[in-house]
């Protein structure tokens, strides 16, 4: 298993820095996402001041730009970091395409399959000189000219990973895409019974096996070296899990243990006004909850427990802990997982 982890820095200088720092840790590779940043451009610095390392988008928005957009970016990176480029899309939800992004949404688990297939028609166009005629239900690219038609990439076009948490869109990465990307709030129930059966019917239907795809795992862990550092980890991934439960569309994860009700009860919080919300909810997180959704061990035991929950099923794997630690902290755990 290959352990990867998130960027932290912003700031594109400080980037540089810490890739090398992480590359010469052993880190895998290096993930970035779309918050209040671009999830593209701190990927530069990464493959300008790293050799070895992995790098790729967790996520970016698909459908806050059309595939002939992503399509440049993506191969522009594959081509600048050698063939280390990993393009990680999601679909977001509707109110944020509509409203932040202004872009048109529709039958996200449809568009996305066509999205994908899009960009792998530019791609080809671009690297094997085949015609540009892509015709779909929601994108059409039909036109590209020698001017507009960048060098072949001798490295052939990025690998692409799909976000997913209900079973069309898990269904839609296993038929077009190379890896899945699931949310972290799953559980390892939730991932052998539904996600799994899912994904490995997409993955028959494109005529490949799961040897042929990769599923790149973010997961909660809940660790420390003292009774105050467990108790402050526990309490901010408490309050992380919190939010994500709050969402109605992650709900069948809850309701498959039989929690649909905290589902509701979080959402109804969220929706409310008091400023001290989130910590309250984090509250209605209990120990068996927890226990479920994170892995919960001091370092020494980490490494082992997460095989025994994700072995199997995760090939690259990153440390969500929201709360303040150091690298080192999960440096034992790592090893494991590259052994295992």
């Amino acid at each position: 298993m290959k352990v990867d982890a998130m960027l932290r820095g912003t700031g594109l200088a400080e980037i540089a820095g810490e890739a090398r720092e992480r590359e010469a840790a052993g880190v895998d590779g290096l993930w970035s996402f779309e918050g209040p940043h671009d999830p593209f451009l701190p990927l530069m610095p990464v493959a300008e001041h790293t050799s070895r390392v992995a790098m790729g988008t967790a996520i970016a928005v698909a459908f806050a730009r059309n595939p002939m957009s992503t399509a440049y970016v993506a191969h522009d990176l594959q081509v600048h970091s050698e063939g280390r480029f990993l393009l990680g899309l999601g679909s977001q939800v509707k109110p944020h395409v509509e409203r932040r992004f202004a872009m048109p949404w529709s039958h996200p688990a449809r568009r996305m399959r066509e999205y994908v297939q899009a960009l792998r028609a530019i791609w080809s166009a671009w690297n094997d000189g085949e015609r540009l005629a892509f015709r779909g239900e929601f994108y059409s690219h039909t036109l590209m000219t020698p001017f507009f038609t960048p060098a072949p990439s001798a490295y052939g076009p990025p690998a692409v990973y799909l976000a997913a948490v209900g079973d069309q869109m898990t269904r839609v990465a296993g038929e077009v895409c190379d890896g899945l990307l699931p949310h972290a709030f799953t559980t390892e129930r939730y991932l052998r019974e539904h996600t799994l059966p899912v994904l490995e019917g997409g993955i028959a239907a494109s005529g490949r096996s799961r040897a042929d795809f990769s599923i790149a795992l973010s997961g909660f862990v809940v660790s420390g070296t003292s009774e105050e550092e467990m108790a402050a980890a526990a309490r901010g991934v408490r309050e992380q899990i919190a939010f994500y439960g709050s969402t109605p569309a992650y709900r069948p994860v809850l309701e498959l243990h039989g929690w649909g009700e905290l589902g509701v009860e979080l959402n109804r919080l969220s929706r409310g006004t008091d400023p001290d919300r989130w910590r309250r909810m984090g509250e209605l997180v209990d120990d068996e909850v927890l226990a479920t959704f994170a892995v919960v061990a001091e370092p020494d035991r980490l490494g082992d427990a997460l095989l025994a929950r994700f072995g199997g099923i995760a090939d690259r794997f990153t440390f969500y802990a929201p709360y303040p630690h150091e690298d080192a902290l999960f440096a034992p755990a790592a090893e494991v997982l590259r052994r295992g």
